[in-house]
């Protein structure tokens, strides 16, 4: 089965993508994205966010808010903000994030392909966030936000990725965090076909980042599918916008938790358990605790870091042969959260939360120094590997186990559902 195809992407034309270029709608809140998109009329969050251009009392799952991204999106189209290609196309995506450089290709990937599982999860989702992505891709009638995948490196892939590289690109621009994003434009037809080639020999894609777009594109297939009498399976529905990178430039950070102990267990008492099964050791500040290996953790409680490392007596009771048990958040859910402080689903218990990695071990300080969490842990990244393993023996991380930067931008390209491509 033919995992990936171009495209004709809608995007903006090179003096706005820098203004264009948004944050996923996921890695901010409602008053984070109104301050940056109130004084920037070309920002992509009036599309991918559009709760930013309508009253803060107004729930972000209303219906007003999915009509106000169609009314945006046609906005931008009639403006010019946005242009349609015309031709089906490939795009190459690259971005420098300090030493970190990752190149992927943009393109549309087969929903079939993602049901029958070739293309490879390992995230539950959750039915609320899925439902939104359903009605924002219904309403308007696109899908906005890549989702980010994965695979094996293979050397003809990368070998022609090259090529594109050390050509003129369409756009190259700075944006936060120190981020550079560097864009093609695919256009030659001799490149498209060969790169159809090179990604025949590809069995697998793997999802890492973009669980919910996946299973909404899936969702939104089968609802087009089903109005349309006449469907043939090529048409635009049945893909879904992905950014496929290598998994050797694959970048995770650390996805760290915030929690509350309840007020009958003292620090020492907590601290005392938890030797039952790690060596700790007070360290001086958060640069110094950041875990520097697996099976390592840091704690943040009464205003002090202790470095966490599983004894020798907790590792005999990991099957490593198990690669969801061996997994450091799996090791964390096992012997802490659930045993000492009650939290059984961490995907709907009140007393966690998650931080990414990009925001540093001080962000963990500060959210508990303000008094709303008692304790923060900080986890040593997982592996692209454990999240292959893991998605090949089709089992399910635990929520929140992965952090990837540096994240891609939104509005750089859309994927138009107008069912005729």
């Amino acid at each position: 089965m033919k995992l990936i195809k171009p495209f004709r992407g809608l995007r903006p034309p090179r003096n706005l993508a820098n203004k264009v270029a948004s944050h996923p709608y996921d890695v901010l809140n409602r008053k984070e994205a109104y301050e940056i998109a109130k004084d920037n009329p070309y920002s992509f969050l009036h599309i991918n966010k559009p709760e930013v251009d309508l009253d803060h009392q107004i729930d972000p799952y209303d219906k007003e808010v999915y009509t106000k991204g169609k009314e945006n999106l046609t906005k931008f189209i009639q403006e010019g903000t946005l242009k349609r290609d015309e031709e089906d196309n490939y795009y190459v995506y690259k971005q420098i994030m300090g030493a970190h450089e990752q190149i992927g290709l943009v393109a549309v990937a087969s929903v079939e392909a993602y049901e029958k599982n070739l293309i490879k999860k390992h995230e539950f989702t959750r039915p609320h966030k899925e439902d939104d992505r359903v009605n924002h891709m219904k309403s308007v009638g696109a899908q906005v936000g890549p989702v980010f995948l994965t695979y094996k490196s293979v050397d003809t892939v990368n070998h022609l990725i090259n090529q594109i590289t050390d050509t003129e690109p369409e756009y190259d621009f700075e944006a936060d965090f120190n981020t550079r994003h560097v864009f093609w434009v695919v256009k030659d037809r001799n490149m498209v076909r060969k790169i159809d080639s090179a990604f025949d020999g590809i069995d697998h894609l793997y999802v890492a980042d973009g669980h919910h777009r996946s299973a909404a594109a899936s969702r939104i297939k089968n609802l087009y599918k089903a109005r349309n009498p006449a469907h043939t399976g090529e048409e635009s529905y049945n893909f879904f916008l992905v950014v496929l990178v290598p998994d050797n430039q694959v970048q995770i950070l650390d996805y760290n938790r915030v929690v509350k102990i309840e007020n009958t267990i003292f620090p020492t008492e907590f601290l005392n358990r938890l030797s039952e099964n790690f060596d700790i050791v007070p360290i001086k500040n958060a640069t110094m605790a950041k875990p520097s290996m697996p099976k390592c953790f840091a704690l943040y409680l009464n205003k002090c870091w202790y470095q966490l490392t599983v004894t020798n007596k907790l590792r005999g009771q990991i099957d490593e042969n198990k690669p969801k048990e061996s997994l450091d958040v799996s090791i964390m859910q096992n012997a802490v959260f659930e045993p000492l402080l009650g939290i059984k689903d961490q995907r709907s218990d009140k007393r966690i939360d998650f931080v990414g990695g990009i925001r540093g071990l001080e962000e963990l300080e500060t959210r508990v120094n303000l008094g709303e969490w008692e304790a923060a842990v900080a986890f040593y990244p997982t592996s692209v590997e454990s999240l292959m393993t893991i998605a090949d023996a089709d089992e399910v991380m635990p929520p929140k186990s992965t952090w990837f930067e540096p994240k891609l931008k939104s509005g750089l390209v859309v994927h138009m559902l107008d069912g005729n491509d």
